[in-house]
């Protein structure tokens, strides 16, 4: 008697995983916020301001302080962190970017946080795609994604080391430091993000820098001096308007 084959898991199945995990760090949360907040400006009248791939609803919640008036919608695919995230904002729906696209009026977003989401998509196009449409004229893009050419990086890449943010398998992390699987499957460097999101037709405001919460504690005060190279920091913070 023979056995089905077992079915591998999908994607999916990895990012409804409660045990993956599903919030970033709060110093990239607050940059990000801030620079959203001096992009809107005061909130009259109050915008919409959507969280795409919310996670937990953690950068979201960071971000409210700093934009007191606007409205923040939370948006993901994860039925378990949709759950969590309404237990931190007031508005948090299921929505995915590719397929049927987002359950919103073309036009009807002022702004989209898209925090550490891009490097998990296997299509980014449609993603940017589906961004731009959701948005009005002119409305704000605040991206942010781990840099494939943060200044460690570059140091491990010399020694024949596999790259931080980088990983080869769902299973478990090989060839490089650090212990999480969170499903990356893109990275960008400064320049290559600049170009993709300016061909998907938003115009490039401002490229920052951001610290990333894993580096170890003693090299922590590197990483915040390295946030003022954007070329060289860990995150990436892109704030981009539709055109």
């Amino acid at each position: 008697m023979t056995t089905a084959p077992v079915k591998p898991p999908e994607l999916r199945d990895f990012y409804e995983n409660p045990a993956v995990p599903v919030a970033s760090g709060t110093p990239r949360s607050r940059r990000q916020a801030r620079m959203l907040a001096d992009a809107l400006g005061p909130a009259t009248p109050p915008g919409t301001i959507l969280d795409i791939g919310c996670g937990d609803g953690t950068a979201a919640a960071t971000a409210a302080p700093f934009l007191p008036g606007h409205r923040i919608v939370g948006i993901d695919w994860s039925q378990d962190a949709l759950r969590r995230a309404r237990t931190r904002i007031p508005y948090a729906v299921r929505g995915e970017l590719t397929g049927g696209g987002l359950p919103l009026r073309t036009g009807s977003a002022d702004a989209v946080l898209f925090s550490e989401v891009i490097e998990h998509l296997v299509d980014p196009d449609a993603a940017l795609d589906e961004i731009r449409r959701v948005l009005r004229p002119g409305g704000h893009l605040m991206l942010s994604t781990p840099n494939l050419a943060a200044w460690y990086n570059r140091a491990l890449l010399l020694a024949g080391v596999q790259p931080v943010f980088s990983e080869v398998s769902l299973r478990a992390i090989h060839g490089r430091p650090g212990r999480e699987v969170v499903g990356h499957l893109r990275l960008y460097t400064a320049r290559a993000l600049r170009e993709f999101v300016t061909a998907s037709g938003f115009e490039v405001v401002r490229l920052a820098g951001a610290p990333f919460h894993g580096v170890p504690r003693p090299l922590r005060p590197l990483d915040r001096l390295a946030c003022a190279r954007p070329s060289l920091a860990s995150i990436l913070l892109l704030h981009a308007r539709r055109t």
